[in-house]
Parts: C-alpha cells; sequence; structure tokens
C-alpha cells in the first residue's frame, strides 16, 4: 500500500508505469504496478494495454485497502501456483478432482502477453486432459479450430454475451463448455 499511497489517475502515470519494465522493480514494486495498470487497463489486457475511456477514476487508494483485505479473506486456505497446465494437472489430478479451466480465447492467445499460450498449446491440453482420472469443464470461444481440437470430449454450445467490464449492450457470442462428463 505504501508503493501506491500518493499515486493518482492518470493517463500519464499508466502510460509511464507499462512502459517501465517489469525486471528493473522489486515484487512489491511489481505489485504495485500490475495493481495500478490492470485496474486502468481497458478490458484488463496484459498486452496491449490502452488507458481505459471509464469517466470515473478507476484507481482509489481509499477503496483498495478493503478490496486487498476481502481478497485476502476470500483466498485464505487458496493455494496459488505458477505451473505449466500440464505440470498443474498431473499434480492435482485424482478421480475426486474436478478442474474448471478457462484458457485464453482461440485468436486471443497473445491478449495475456508474449509467449504466454500458444496455438499449438490448445492441441497440448487436449492431450493433457485425455489422460485425466478426474473431471473438468473448460470454457471457450466456439469455433471450428477449437471444436476440433476437442472433438474426442463433450462439446456443448451456450449463447452468452461479450462485455468489457459489463458496461454497455455486449455482443452476443457462443462459447463451448467441454468436458469429460
Amino acid at each position: 500500500m505504501d508503493a501506491l499511497r500518493f499515486q493518482i489517475t492518470s493517463r500519464a502515470s499508466f502510460e509511464r508505469l507499462c512502459q517501465t519494465e517489469p525486471d528493473t522493480l522489486t515484487d512489491l514494486e511489481r505489485a504495485a504496478r500490475f495493481l495500478y495498470v490492470q485496474r486502468l487497463a481497458f478490458g484488463g489486457k496484459v498486452a496491449g494495454r490502452s488507458f481505459g475511456a471509464d469517466t470515473r477514476a478507476r484507481f482509489n487508494l481509499n477503496t483498495l485497502g478493503s478490496r486487498l483485505d476481502d481478497l485476502h479473506e476470500r483466498l485464505a486456505g487458496v493455494v496459488i501456483e505458477c505451473l505449466d497446465f500440464e505440470q498443474f494437472l498431473r499434480r492435482y489430478d485424482k478421480p475426486s478432482t474436478l478442474f474448471y479451466l478457462d484458457p485464453p480465447y482461440h485468436e486471443s492467445e497473445g491478449y495475456y502477453g508474449k509467449d504466454m499460450f500458444s496455438r499449438e498449446d490448445f492441441a497440448r491440453l487436449a492431450g493433457a486432459l485425455a489422460g485425466l482420472k478426474g473431471r473438468f469443464l473448460l470454457s471457450i470461444n466456439d469455433c471450428p479450430e477449437i471444436r476440433e481440437t476437442f472433438k474426442a470430449f463433450h462439446l456443448e454450445q451456450v449463447d452468452t454475451t461479450y462485455t468489457v467490464r459489463g458496461q454497455g449492450a455486449g455482443t452476443a457470442a457462443k462459447e463451448l463448455l467441454v468436458s469429460n462428463n
């Protein structure tokens, strides 16, 4: 919180922090930078961020403390992992496990950062899911390439609405729920 105490919402600060290399910061400075930039970025994208167009300042230190307290309470007892999905699935797979997976949407892989998830990773994910002892539910955008990649599983099309931060009417879309029943 100290790293953010005097930070105000401004396009100049947003752009300066976007251009700051995270590797030059301490862990706490990097976390503060990420929190600030994500709160202000349009659509919450990690790659290709742009300053949001909301007329209200979305970064408010007066409410941040209580929001972080709520988050801390909600995550009490939760283990956070930073693993490749194949390692994660192997580590936690057992017959009683239910995995929920929400990979990047097909043709949106780059939104999450360079080399975080590639088109080839969809096939790798399908292969890893095929060997599970437990159950899984995966949600993803509906397109022919995804249907082909996950054709060995149960596919259910659902209607949804895409919005950015819940604003506006949104756009009707089709998604797939993929499962091994």
